[in-house]
Order: structure tokens, then sequence, then C-alpha cells
């Protein structure tokens, strides 16, 4: 028998999904609420900010999100279009900081469910960091992926390197990063 070993997913399995409910869009929940750390988010700016992906292909697999529910892209007003782009521009600086990857992928899944999207009617931007031989026999022979580090941990790793940059205020422990652009 094959064992894959991820001490940290016992969170999961513990959770009460009660408490983990989410009425409504998570993607205009999650900011609202008052914990950035438990709700994954690392960094915000005055139209967007990036939130961990919970189910990751790649350590560091995150997602920018414009604050604005919308799901068509060119329904964007130009100040959110561009403060988007440029926390995509941050978060790409914040991944080779704290992770040194070999490349990004980066991408959004436009036009429903159709495009492959989970959550088709608030878009957002999937920011994946890629290594060379990232892809091993696991996926290929037993669809399996191995994500090799911890959320949380990707999330301290991040949020510093977000804390790094110009224009960057930091909070508590607990806070995302915020970033004004000028």
């Amino acid at each position: 028998m094959d064992q894959v070993f991820a001490p940290w997913r016992i969170e999961w399995v513990e959770r009460d999904p009660e408490e983990d409910a989410i009425d409504g869009c998570p993607f205009c929940v999650l900011p609202e609420r008052d914990d950035d750390r438990a709700s994954r988010i690392v960094a915000r700016s005055e139209r967007a900010f990036v939130l961990l992906n919970n189910y990751p292909y790649n350590p560091g697999h995150v997602m920018v999100i414009p604050r604005v529910h919308e799901g068509e892209f060119p329904a964007l007003d130009d100040a959110t279009l561009l403060d988007h782009a440029r926390m995509k521009q941050r978060t790409m600086r914040a991944l080779d900081e704290a992770l040194d990857p070999n490349g990004l992928n980066a991408g959004m899944n436009l036009g429903g469910s159709a495009a492959g999207g989970s959550i088709d009617d608030h878009l957002h931007t999937h920011i994946v960091p890629r290594w060379e031989g990232d892809t091993n026999f696991m996926p290929v022979i037993s669809d399996t992926k191995v994500i090799v580090e911890a959320l949380e941990d990707t999330w301290e790793r991040l949020r510093d390197a977000f804390a790094g940059q110009e224009g960057a205020r930091v909070g508590d422990d607990d806070e995302a990063v915020r970033i004004a652009f000028e």
C-alpha cells in the first residue's frame, strides 16, 4: 500500500464545517472577516487582495482578487483594472522573494463553468509558482499531487515578502500586509 504523509491535513479533517461555512461569495465574505491569517489573505490594496488557494497546485498558489463582485473582465473600471494588475505584479515579486520558483503560471478562468473555475461570478487571477521537475510520478501514475509545504507556513513566507516591499504597511501578526499604490 502506498502512503502519503501529510500531517497538516488533520486541521482540515477535524475542523467544524459549520464554523468554516461561508454564506455568500467567499471572495466577498473573506476580506470582511477580522482575521486575515485565518482567511489566508496575505496582502491587500485599495481594490484587490491576495488569497492563498486552499487547494493549491503548488506551494504559494495564490489568487489576486478584485474587491468588486464581478464575473466579467470587460466590466471592471479602469481604477480596479490598474489596482488588480499592480497587485499581480507585487504578488509575483513576493513569490520570487519568498519561494524562489523557477517560473510562474498566471491565468484566469473566464466564461463560467466551461472555463473550469469553481467560482465563476467573481473573477480572480491564479498565480502558481513552478519549479523545474515539480511534476513527478505521483500525479502521472496515481492521480495524486504532493504539496510540500503547509498553507500556514506559506502564508508566513509570503506575508514577510510583501512586508518588505515599498509602500507596504504591516499591522499585527495576523493581519495582511497593506499595499498602497502611488
